[in-house]
């Protein structure tokens, strides 16, 4: 069984750090992907990391994670609102799925409430900033241990 977990992270991802800090954290992309490698280190797993602001690219790592990766974290950014055809290549992948957000959606504005992703997730981590990035590894491990 494959121990990897791929993380995706959909668009204006790349810009953490520099966008809205108030409201997303001073932490950039590559110090969540460091904490989610390291958090996965501690289980005997490894991150495969890849960030796209287009939705097919993302469409594609997930297809390709099939009978690949043990799990896969996503925080798929505002691709979350209305990106059918990632729920779909999610729905297909035979593994646990995390729906991740550092900011609560729920908290802000009304359109960022609904989220096309989380039916076909097994579980959502929000509004917990950067730690949300262990937290989601902490969560695969439990669910494949």
């Amino acid at each position: 069984m494959s121990h990897t977990i791929l993380l995706l992270s959909g668009p204006n991802l790349n810009l953490l750090g520099d966008r809205e800090p108030e409201v997303y954290g001073a932490g950039t992309l590559d110090d969540h992907v460091a904490a989610a490698s390291a958090a996965a280190g501690r289980h005997g797993m490894a991150v495969e990391h890849h960030q796209s602001n287009e939705e097919g690219v993302l469409i594609d790592h997930i297809h390709r994670a099939r009978g690949r990766c043990a799990a896969i974290v996503i925080n798929p950014g505002a691709f979350t609102h209305y990106a059918w055809a990632i729920h779909d290549a999610l729905a297909a992948f035979d593994g646990p799925v995390v729906e991740l957000h550092l900011s609560n959606p729920n908290a802000r504005e009304p359109w960022r409430h609904t989220s096309v992703v989380s039916p076909a997730a097994t579980g959502t981590i929000a509004g917990f900033g950067a730690h949300g990035y262990e937290l989601a590894v902490e969560a695969v491990a439990r669910l494949l241990a």
